[in-house]
């Protein structure tokens, strides 16, 4: 598969964030488009992942319609056949685009993490805490938690690192009442999304969630559960204690450590058989959850 190349659409380009990019179709429509681009340690690659713009969008869009009775989200339609006649002459645009409706951005990321992993294990190594939540002693890589918790952290631009943050520091941001509507409806979701998973012989060890408000509502944007936003491990596989074989960036980011990149920019490319991998994780993690192929 050929890696996306952007089509110079004849509408404004709001914004060019690490995967996605969006344009405004009219007031009330914007359109989000998922590239290939691939992004680890909060820098974009130059290396891209063709068809991985695909796998998010429609995955994202599978989970959007599952999770809706919890949450409404912004999407007004993912099917490229009923989108405009003015952007069906576009055919690139075809799974990997949604038009959605326009929602002003928290700017903060709601991270929810039922396994010790990734930040989390570092910083629970350090201080026996994450994100201010106090964990029991002695656990250890990748063992399930006694109850998922809620660990927000910022959302920066390309190039600055994400931090983890309380939510303490979260309600200084967002507010109170806000800051524990999207705590609980960030764990619902994440409840519901596992035990689905699990049926399919998934577990979901952390995701995070963007929510937006519109009008005076609060809704889901962006992506959900997705292998760029989510940490997906086989069941028959899972093993604590030990680093998991996962189905989801993190096979990237494995890579670069190993490589010894010093997370600086230039940002290194990628082998093929790297890329060729990626690929097949993306595409098996669509297929376990979904039922299907892509």
């Amino acid at each position: 598969m050929q890696a996306y190349q952007e089509p110079g659409l004849p509408f404004k380009k709001i914004y060019s964030g690490k995967v996605r990019d969006l344009y405004e179709v009219d007031r009330q429509t914007w359109l989000i488009v998922a590239t290939d681009r691939i992004s680890a340690f909060d820098f974009i690659l130059p290396t891209p992942i063709p068809g991985k713009g695909c796998v998010l969008n429609q995955l994202s869009a599978f989970w959007f319609r599952r999770l809706k009775p919890i949450m409404d989200n912004h999407v007004i339609e993912d099917r490229f056949e009923y989108f405009p006649e003015a952007l069906k002459k576009f055919s690139c645009l075809s799974a990997r685009s949604m038009l959605v409706r326009p929602a002003e951005k928290f700017p903060v990321e709601c991270v929810v993490r039922g396994y010790l992993a990734g930040s989390g294990w570092k910083e629970y190594l350090s201080t026996g805490r994450i994100c201010g939540v106090d964990l029991p002693p002695g656990l250890k890589l990748s063992e399930r938690l006694p109850q998922p918790v809620f660990t927000p952290a910022t959302k920066e631009e390309q190039g600055q690192h994400d931090q983890n943050i309380t939510f303490e520091q979260m309600v200084g941001i967002v507010g109170e009442a806000t800051a524990g509507y999207l705590r609980e409806k960030s764990l619902q979701l994440y409840q519901e999304a596992c035990r689905y998973a699990e049926s399919r012989g998934i577990i979901i060890a952390d995701t995070k969630f963007e929510f937006g408000r519109l009008e005076n509502r609060i809704i889901l944007i962006d992506e959900i559960f997705t292998p760029d936003s989510s940490r997906f491990w086989e069941k028959e596989k899972y093993q604590p204690g030990q680093p998991q074989d996962s189905l989801d960036k993190q096979y990237i980011r494995d890579y670069l450590e190993a490589i010894s990149w010093n997370k600086q920019p230039p940002a290194p490319p990628l082998p093929e058989e790297v890329v060729r991998k990626t690929c097949e994780k993306y595409n098996q993690i669509y297929e376990l959850l979904v039922g299907q192929p892509l």
